[in-house]
């Protein structure tokens, strides 16, 4: 488990659960706009599926159906 983790689960043990879960929901997706704006960086500097998906530890074709173009 990341350092980052550990620091939001203990963020989260010690405050209001309703206000934690919000803000964990908030932090999810912050984190989804910012994996989809590097997948973006990296297939625009020619990085292929197989090297972004190896990153995300996911399979090719799980990267290609997520962020692939719609």
């Amino acid at each position: 488990m990341s350092d980052e983790a550990r620091t939001a689960i203990g963020a989260a043990e010690g405050g209001e659960p309703l206000a934690e879960l919000r803000r964990l929901r908030a932090a999810r997706a912050e984190l989804a706009r910012a994996e989809a704006e590097q997948v973006r960086r990296a297939r625009n500097q020619g990085y292929s599926w197989v090297a972004i998906a190896d990153a995300l530890a996911v399979t090719r074709q799980a990267a290609h159906k997520k962020f692939g173009r719609r």
